[in-house]
């Protein structure tokens, strides 16, 4: 089994920033931790288990059988349950309390580097995961990490910043199962930004612009007509979204769509506070929608604020069409 999963965000740079001393001692510390290669094994804490999948695939909203259906995954191609292999990092994350910090981890140290040089923010910008083969309940996964780039500085959007890259293999005894590019901007906070109008509309520059593959542009094709699509197997006819290559119930790998009805309720909301978005004032609430015809779409909730937002709140999909390029899916709340 190979899989590959990507996710980005769109902060530009805007060109590099003059040399000095500063950026002499960053890129020293960068060769030293680049120069210690892989971090020592890190195992997880627990060996792939059943409850924490059970829980996972509850929370994700993946209804494959396969996860937690002994009957079921015996009569897949797995021969017996697997774990999602979205799941690969999970069991190794360190939890939210942890004892005391990894004094291997080349991301921590090249944060703590950039932090004592004042660039003491941070956001992911890129994460692209690879997955060799399933994991099986019982085993247990050790990761290793080490240094891949610190580019910098560069003037984005954000601010002054350094881009740093780190590479991730999880294993099974001597066995990689898994690997993981992941990218962050360490940036010196900016003072605070000017005002923007209330009332400005969304330009074409203050929008984070999806990625379109093979498997989404039928989506992105429909919010340009005005239609919201969910993509139907060929097959069984199981609808799911977002949209993937092959259906996760019966393997078919000739989807279809259907065009919803465009009507929901908030299943889940975050109220978006930090960090700056170009253009945009805030807060602003991103919701994920339990539409109609059963799955999920997360996108933006446009007239209602933070104070109305609640779970459960009807909504109907409305269409912001940035320019000729690209149409967007947002929520308002469905007064019908």
């Amino acid at each position: 089994m190979s899989g590959y999963l990507e996710g980005r965000s769109s902060w530009e740079e805007e060109g590099p920033v003059s040399a000095d001393a500063t950026g002499a001692a960053i890129r020293d510390a960068a060769a030293r931790i680049t120069a210690l290669g892989e971090s020592a094994p890190r195992a997880a804490p627990d060996a792939v288990n059943l409850p924490m999948i059970r829980h996972w695939v509850q929370a994700i909203g993946d209804t494959n059988p396969v996860y937690t259906d002994a009957g079921a995954a015996a009569r897949s191609v797995h021969g017996g349950p697997v774990a999602p292999p979205a799941m690969t990092q999970v069991w190794t994350m360190r939890g939210l309390r942890p004892a005391g910090d990894d004094p291997g981890d080349p991301l921590g140290l090249m944060s703590a580097a950039l932090d004592e040089a004042g660039f003491t923010s941070v956001v992911a910008t890129n994460s692209e995961q690879e997955y060799h083969r399933y994991l099986r309940p019982g085993e247990q996964v050790t990761v290793r990490s080490r240094l891949a780039e610190v580019t910098g500085p560069k003037r984005t959007a954000l601010g002054e910043g350094w881009f740093v890259t780190t590479r991730s293999t999880w294993y099974v005894g001597t066995e990689a199962v898994a690997s993981m590019m992941f990218r962050i901007l360490k940036f010196r906070p900016a003072g605070p930004p000017a005002p923007v109008p209330p009332e400005r509309p969304m330009g074409t520059a203050d929008v984070l612009r999806p990625v379109v593959s093979p498997d989404t542009a039928f989506f992105w094709e429909g919010t340009a007509r005005h239609e919201l699509r969910i993509q139907r197997c060929g097959g069984c006819g199981t609808l799911r979204h977002p949209p993937g290559p092959m259906c996760p119930v019966c393997g078919f790998a000739r989807p279809e769509y259907d065009v919803a009805a465009g009507t929901g309720e908030v299943y889940s909301y975050v109220v978006h506070h930090h960090p700056p978005v170009p253009g945009r004032p805030l807060p602003i609430v991103i919701a994920l929608v339990q539409l109609a015809e059963g799955v999920r779409m997360v996108g933006e909730l446009l007239g209602v604020g933070p104070e109305r937002v609640r779970i459960g709140l009807p909504v109907r999909v409305t269409f912001v069409d940035v320019d000729g390029d690209l149409t967007l899916p947002a929520w308002r709340e469905d007064r019908q």
